[in-house]
Protein backbone atom coordinates (compact mmCIF):
# COMPACT_ATOMS: atom_id res chain seq x y z
CA UNK A 1 0.00 0.00 0.00
CA UNK A 2 2.94 2.40 0.52
CA UNK A 3 3.92 2.21 -2.97
CA UNK A 4 0.97 3.71 -4.42
CA UNK A 5 0.76 6.95 -1.48
CA UNK A 6 1.21 10.05 -3.44
CA UNK A 7 4.43 11.99 -2.99
CA UNK A 8 3.61 15.16 -0.48
CA UNK A 9 3.44 18.77 -2.37
CA UNK A 10 4.80 21.60 -1.35
CA UNK A 11 2.67 24.24 -0.17
CA UNK A 12 3.70 27.15 -2.61
CA UNK A 13 3.87 25.58 -6.09
CA UNK A 14 4.71 26.05 -9.57
CA UNK A 15 4.53 29.98 -10.50
CA UNK A 16 3.88 30.68 -6.03
CA UNK A 17 6.68 28.46 -5.34
CA UNK A 18 9.06 30.37 -7.98
CA UNK A 19 8.21 33.74 -6.93
CA UNK A 20 8.90 33.25 -3.57
CA UNK A 21 12.16 31.97 -4.41
CA UNK A 22 13.03 35.20 -6.51
CA UNK A 23 11.90 37.35 -3.24
CA UNK A 24 13.63 35.73 -0.84
CA UNK A 25 17.05 35.97 -3.31
CA UNK A 26 16.09 39.74 -3.09
CA UNK A 27 15.80 40.72 0.22
CA UNK A 28 19.20 38.32 0.51
CA UNK A 29 21.01 40.46 -1.93
CA UNK A 30 19.46 44.30 -0.98
CA UNK A 31 20.40 42.96 3.03
CA UNK A 32 23.98 42.36 1.52
CA UNK A 33 24.14 45.85 -0.06
CA UNK A 34 22.61 47.76 2.45
CA UNK A 35 23.90 45.71 5.47
CA UNK A 36 26.30 48.57 7.91
CA UNK A 37 24.84 51.23 6.40
CA UNK A 38 21.22 50.89 7.11
CA UNK A 39 22.01 50.57 10.80
CA UNK A 40 24.45 53.57 11.08
CA UNK A 41 23.11 56.63 13.04
CA UNK A 42 24.36 59.60 10.87
CA UNK A 43 26.64 62.13 12.73
CA UNK A 44 25.05 64.85 14.54
CA UNK A 45 26.08 68.42 13.64
CA UNK A 46 27.84 70.83 16.50
CA UNK A 47 24.70 72.37 16.63
CA UNK A 48 22.96 69.54 17.39
CA UNK A 49 24.69 68.28 19.82
CA UNK A 50 24.52 72.02 21.71
CA UNK A 51 20.90 71.44 21.52
CA UNK A 52 20.62 68.19 22.84
CA UNK A 53 23.47 68.52 25.41
CA UNK A 54 21.59 71.86 26.67
CA UNK A 55 18.50 70.11 27.09
CA UNK A 56 20.36 67.32 29.01
CA UNK A 57 22.01 70.06 31.18
CA UNK A 58 18.80 71.26 31.62
CA UNK A 59 17.21 68.25 32.66
CA UNK A 60 19.80 66.95 34.90
CA UNK A 61 19.69 70.78 36.89
CA UNK A 62 15.84 69.90 37.19
CA UNK A 63 16.96 66.32 39.15
CA UNK A 64 19.09 67.86 40.77
CA UNK A 65 16.86 70.33 42.73
CA UNK A 66 14.63 67.23 43.07
CA UNK A 67 17.70 65.52 44.74
CA UNK A 68 18.35 68.63 46.72
CA UNK A 69 14.97 68.44 48.04
CA UNK A 70 15.31 64.71 48.65
CA UNK A 71 18.44 65.07 50.62
CA UNK A 72 16.98 68.07 52.65
CA UNK A 73 13.80 65.48 53.54
CA UNK A 74 16.22 62.73 54.22
CA UNK A 75 18.50 64.43 56.60
CA UNK A 76 15.55 65.80 58.64
CA UNK A 77 14.35 62.27 58.56
CA UNK A 78 17.58 61.11 59.75
CA UNK A 79 17.62 63.87 62.52
CA UNK A 80 14.37 63.40 64.09
CA UNK A 81 14.61 59.26 64.02
CA UNK A 82 18.27 59.65 65.79
CA UNK A 83 16.39 62.55 68.63
CA UNK A 84 13.49 59.72 68.95
CA UNK A 85 15.78 57.51 69.64
CA UNK A 86 18.35 58.79 71.84
CA UNK A 87 15.43 59.95 73.68
CA UNK A 88 13.89 56.48 73.95
CA UNK A 89 17.31 55.22 75.07
CA UNK A 90 17.44 57.83 78.01
CA UNK A 91 13.89 57.67 79.07
CA UNK A 92 14.21 53.74 79.30
CA UNK A 93 17.92 53.98 81.33
CA UNK A 94 15.78 56.33 83.42
CA UNK A 95 12.75 52.97 83.80
CA UNK A 96 15.52 50.60 84.65
CA UNK A 97 16.56 52.55 87.48
CA UNK A 98 13.24 53.10 88.87
CA UNK A 99 12.42 49.21 88.50
CA UNK A 100 15.65 48.18 90.11
CA UNK A 101 14.56 50.83 92.96
CA UNK A 102 11.12 49.31 93.16
CA UNK A 103 12.70 45.82 93.57
CA UNK A 104 15.17 46.20 96.19
CA UNK A 105 12.16 47.73 98.37
CA UNK A 106 9.64 44.63 97.27
CA UNK A 107 13.02 42.65 98.50
CA UNK A 108 13.42 44.44 101.69
CA UNK A 109 9.72 43.67 102.28
CA UNK A 110 10.00 39.81 101.66
CA UNK A 111 12.82 39.43 103.76
CA UNK A 112 11.25 40.95 106.67
CA UNK A 113 8.43 39.08 106.94
CA UNK A 114 6.15 41.63 108.90
CA UNK A 115 3.89 40.70 111.37
CA UNK A 116 -0.18 42.00 111.22
CA UNK A 117 0.22 45.21 112.19
CA UNK A 118 -2.19 45.10 115.74
CA UNK A 119 -0.01 42.21 116.60
CA UNK A 120 2.68 44.07 116.43
CA UNK A 121 1.35 46.89 118.41
CA UNK A 122 0.51 44.21 121.46
CA UNK A 123 3.91 42.83 121.27
CA UNK A 124 5.66 45.99 120.87
CA UNK A 125 7.29 46.73 124.57
CA UNK A 126 7.00 50.96 123.17
CA UNK A 127 3.75 51.71 121.61
CA UNK A 128 4.27 55.66 121.04
CA UNK A 129 7.47 54.18 118.74
CA UNK A 130 5.75 51.67 117.25
CA UNK A 131 2.77 54.13 116.09
CA UNK A 132 5.61 56.56 115.10
CA UNK A 133 6.96 54.04 112.78
CA UNK A 134 3.73 53.15 111.49
CA UNK A 135 3.29 56.63 109.80
CA UNK A 136 6.63 56.76 108.47
CA UNK A 137 5.89 53.40 106.85
CA UNK A 138 2.78 54.27 105.39
CA UNK A 139 4.61 57.58 103.95
CA UNK A 140 7.01 55.30 102.72
CA UNK A 141 4.16 53.09 100.85
CA UNK A 142 2.78 56.65 99.67
CA UNK A 143 5.93 56.94 97.95
CA UNK A 144 5.87 53.62 96.37
CA UNK A 145 3.04 53.69 95.02
CA UNK A 146 3.83 57.45 93.78
CA UNK A 147 7.05 55.42 92.17
CA UNK A 148 4.99 52.39 90.67
CA UNK A 149 2.62 55.42 88.90
CA UNK A 150 6.36 56.63 87.51
CA UNK A 151 7.11 53.96 86.42
CA UNK A 152 3.54 52.87 84.95
CA UNK A 153 4.28 56.58 82.78
CA UNK A 154 7.50 56.23 81.89
CA UNK A 155 6.91 52.37 80.22
CA UNK A 156 3.92 54.30 78.27
CA UNK A 157 6.01 57.21 77.21
CA UNK A 158 9.21 54.55 76.03
CA UNK A 159 6.32 52.75 74.15
CA UNK A 160 5.18 55.75 72.02
CA UNK A 161 8.83 57.15 71.71
CA UNK A 162 9.43 53.74 70.06
CA UNK A 163 6.37 53.69 68.00
CA UNK A 164 7.24 57.09 66.18
CA UNK A 165 10.69 56.22 65.86
CA UNK A 166 9.45 53.03 63.60
CA UNK A 167 7.52 55.46 61.98
CA UNK A 168 10.49 58.04 61.21
CA UNK A 169 12.46 55.47 60.21
CA UNK A 170 9.82 54.16 57.63
CA UNK A 171 9.85 57.80 56.51
CA UNK A 172 13.84 57.76 56.25
CA UNK A 173 13.65 54.90 54.46
CA UNK A 174 11.55 56.08 51.35
CA UNK A 175 13.52 60.20 51.61
CA UNK A 176 16.61 57.47 51.03
CA UNK A 177 14.49 55.33 48.07
CA UNK A 178 13.94 58.73 46.40
CA UNK A 179 17.08 60.31 46.99
CA UNK A 180 18.71 57.29 45.20
CA UNK A 181 16.45 57.40 42.11
CA UNK A 182 17.25 61.64 41.81
CA UNK A 183 20.72 60.56 42.21
CA UNK A 184 20.68 57.87 39.25
CA UNK A 185 18.46 60.10 36.95
CA UNK A 186 21.23 63.40 37.92
CA UNK A 187 23.94 60.99 36.60
CA UNK A 188 22.17 59.52 33.67
CA UNK A 189 21.88 63.29 32.12
CA UNK A 190 25.30 63.86 32.81
CA UNK A 191 26.55 61.03 30.92
CA UNK A 192 24.19 60.88 28.09
CA UNK A 193 25.43 64.70 27.72
CA UNK A 194 29.33 63.56 28.33
CA UNK A 195 27.92 60.44 25.35
CA UNK A 196 26.76 63.12 22.60
CA UNK A 197 30.08 65.76 23.65
CA UNK A 198 32.34 63.06 22.73
CA UNK A 199 31.12 62.37 19.38
CA UNK A 200 32.30 66.10 18.55
CA UNK A 201 35.76 66.17 16.75
CA UNK A 202 38.45 67.59 18.94
CA UNK A 203 38.44 70.77 17.37
CA UNK A 204 34.84 71.25 17.65
CA UNK A 205 34.93 70.13 21.37
CA UNK A 206 37.52 72.57 21.99
CA UNK A 207 35.60 75.44 20.58
CA UNK A 208 32.14 74.28 22.75
CA UNK A 209 34.34 74.22 25.66
CA UNK A 210 35.83 77.26 25.30
CA UNK A 211 32.61 79.08 24.57
CA UNK A 212 30.73 77.53 27.63
CA UNK A 213 34.37 78.39 29.74
CA UNK A 214 33.83 82.13 28.78
CA UNK A 215 30.06 82.07 29.56
CA UNK A 216 28.58 82.24 25.85
CA UNK A 217 25.25 81.38 25.88
CA UNK A 218 25.07 80.75 22.21
CA UNK A 219 27.52 78.02 22.33
CA UNK A 220 26.03 76.51 18.85
CA UNK A 221 27.75 79.39 17.07
CA UNK A 222 30.66 78.75 18.74
CA UNK A 223 31.17 74.76 17.76
CA UNK A 224 30.35 75.51 14.65
CA UNK A 225 26.80 75.97 14.27
CA UNK A 226 24.11 78.47 13.88
CA UNK A 227 21.46 80.14 16.01
CA UNK A 228 20.84 81.45 19.91
CA UNK A 229 18.60 80.47 22.14
CA UNK A 230 16.72 82.79 25.30
CA UNK A 231 14.62 85.40 25.03
CA UNK A 232 13.73 87.39 22.37
CA UNK A 233 16.26 89.60 21.84
CA UNK A 234 14.12 92.82 21.13
CA UNK A 235 12.11 92.54 24.30
CA UNK A 236 11.98 95.74 26.14
CA UNK A 237 12.77 93.81 29.36
CA UNK A 238 15.85 93.14 27.52
CA UNK A 239 16.75 96.38 26.18
CA UNK A 240 16.35 97.42 29.66
CA UNK A 241 19.07 94.94 30.82
CA UNK A 242 21.11 95.78 28.46
CA UNK A 243 21.36 99.60 29.06
CA UNK A 244 21.66 98.89 32.73
CA UNK A 245 24.70 96.43 31.81
CA UNK A 246 25.94 99.68 30.13
CA UNK A 247 25.36 101.39 33.84
CA UNK A 248 27.76 99.17 35.45
CA UNK A 249 26.49 97.28 38.51
CA UNK A 250 24.15 99.16 41.25
CA UNK A 251 24.48 99.80 44.82
CA UNK A 252 23.08 96.96 47.26
CA UNK A 253 20.17 98.71 48.88
CA UNK A 254 20.78 97.13 52.08
CA UNK A 255 23.77 95.65 54.51
CA UNK A 256 22.70 92.28 54.01
CA UNK A 257 22.35 92.51 50.13
CA UNK A 258 25.58 93.57 50.09
CA UNK A 259 27.36 91.19 52.32
CA UNK A 260 25.61 88.44 50.20
CA UNK A 261 27.19 89.59 46.71
CA UNK A 262 30.72 89.79 48.28
CA UNK A 263 30.03 86.39 49.62
CA UNK A 264 29.04 85.25 46.30
CA UNK A 265 31.70 87.13 44.32
CA UNK A 266 34.42 85.78 46.26
CA UNK A 267 33.19 82.60 44.78
CA UNK A 268 33.94 83.58 41.78
CA UNK A 269 35.79 80.78 39.84
CA UNK A 270 34.82 78.12 41.50
CA UNK A 271 33.46 74.45 40.19
CA UNK A 272 30.08 73.80 39.61
CA UNK A 273 29.10 70.01 41.02
CA UNK A 274 25.52 69.49 41.57
CA UNK A 275 24.69 68.51 44.80
CA UNK A 276 27.23 71.15 46.29
CA UNK A 277 27.21 73.92 48.70
CA UNK A 278 30.67 75.05 49.07
CA UNK A 279 32.66 76.22 50.08
CA UNK A 280 34.78 74.51 47.64
CA UNK A 281 32.29 74.04 44.77
CA UNK A 282 28.44 75.03 44.16
CA UNK A 283 25.52 74.11 42.40
CA UNK A 284 22.80 77.18 41.63
CA UNK A 285 20.61 76.66 44.70
CA UNK A 286 23.99 76.11 46.98
CA UNK A 287 25.54 79.49 45.81
CA UNK A 288 22.58 81.72 46.71
CA UNK A 289 22.03 79.85 49.94
CA UNK A 290 25.71 79.95 50.75
CA UNK A 291 25.69 83.91 50.31
CA UNK A 292 22.55 84.62 51.96
CA UNK A 293 23.55 82.35 54.63
CA UNK A 294 27.09 84.79 54.86
CA UNK A 295 24.86 87.67 55.21
CA UNK A 296 22.76 86.15 58.21
CA UNK A 297 19.69 84.87 56.64
CA UNK A 298 18.40 81.45 56.18
CA UNK A 299 17.13 80.30 53.07
CA UNK A 300 16.28 76.87 51.81
CA UNK A 301 17.88 74.48 49.70
CA UNK A 302 16.09 73.99 46.68
CA UNK A 303 14.97 76.37 43.77
CA UNK A 304 11.51 75.52 44.20
CA UNK A 305 11.42 76.52 48.01
CA UNK A 306 13.82 79.55 47.82
CA UNK A 307 11.28 81.72 45.56
CA UNK A 308 9.35 81.36 48.01
CA UNK A 309 11.46 82.57 50.65
CA UNK A 310 10.23 85.94 50.60
CA UNK A 311 8.57 88.48 48.74
CA UNK A 312 8.00 88.44 44.95
CA UNK A 313 9.36 91.62 42.52
CA UNK A 314 8.69 92.14 39.02
CA UNK A 315 11.77 91.99 36.78
CA UNK A 316 11.43 95.99 36.61
CA UNK A 317 11.61 96.23 40.16
CA UNK A 318 14.91 93.90 40.43
CA UNK A 319 17.48 95.49 43.12
CA UNK A 320 20.93 93.95 44.06
CA UNK A 321 20.56 90.82 46.30
CA UNK A 322 17.70 89.21 44.64
CA UNK A 323 17.26 86.18 43.50
CA UNK A 324 16.34 85.54 40.05
CA UNK A 325 14.93 82.15 38.34
CA UNK A 326 14.53 80.76 35.42
CA UNK A 327 12.77 78.25 33.12
CA UNK A 328 8.94 77.13 33.90
CA UNK A 329 10.15 74.36 36.57
CA UNK A 330 12.16 77.25 38.09
CA UNK A 331 15.16 74.72 37.83
CA UNK A 332 18.09 77.26 38.06
CA UNK A 333 18.22 80.28 40.16
CA UNK A 334 21.16 83.21 40.02
CA UNK A 335 21.82 86.11 42.75
CA UNK A 336 21.03 89.82 41.23
CA UNK A 337 23.59 91.96 41.21
CA UNK A 338 22.01 95.00 39.29
CA UNK A 339 22.53 96.42 35.73
CA UNK A 340 20.69 92.96 34.44
CA UNK A 341 23.64 90.59 35.58
CA UNK A 342 23.99 87.99 37.64
CA UNK A 343 25.99 85.73 39.76
CA UNK A 344 25.43 82.07 39.26
CA UNK A 345 26.39 78.40 38.88
CA UNK A 346 26.14 77.25 35.37
CA UNK A 347 26.45 73.53 35.29
CA UNK A 348 29.39 71.01 34.87
CA UNK A 349 32.01 72.47 33.23
CA UNK A 350 30.93 76.47 33.94
CA UNK A 351 32.41 77.99 36.93
CA UNK A 352 30.65 80.53 39.00
CA UNK A 353 30.00 83.49 37.36
CA UNK A 354 29.12 87.09 36.34
CA UNK A 355 26.32 86.42 33.46
CA UNK A 356 22.99 88.63 32.20
CA UNK A 357 20.01 87.88 33.14
CA UNK A 358 18.61 87.19 29.64
CA UNK A 359 20.64 84.63 28.86
CA UNK A 360 18.03 82.15 29.84
CA UNK A 361 14.39 82.24 30.07
CA UNK A 362 12.93 84.07 32.92
CA UNK A 363 10.61 82.55 35.54
CA UNK A 364 10.66 85.31 38.79
CA UNK A 365 12.40 86.54 41.00
CA UNK A 366 12.36 86.65 45.20
CA UNK A 367 13.12 89.30 47.96
CA UNK A 368 15.08 87.72 50.96
CA UNK A 369 16.41 89.55 53.85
Amino acid sequence: MAAHRKPRQSPLGGQAARTAATLALASAATATVFEGSGHAAPRPTPAQVRTQVDRLYEEAEVATEKYNGAKERADQARAAFDGLRDEAARRTERLNRSREALGAVAAAQYRSGGLDPAIQLALTSDPDQYLERAALAEKAGDRQAAAIAGVRRELAVVGQLRARSADRLDELRTQEAELRRQKAAVRSKLDAARTLLARLTAEERARYEAAVAAGGHDTATAAGGSGASGPASGAPADRADRAGADRGPISAPTGRAAEAISFARAQLGKPYVWGATGPSAYDCSGLTQAAWRAAGVTLPRTTYTQINAGRRVSRAELAPGDLVFFYSGISHVGLYIGGGQMIHAPRPGAPVRVAPIDEMPFAGATRVG
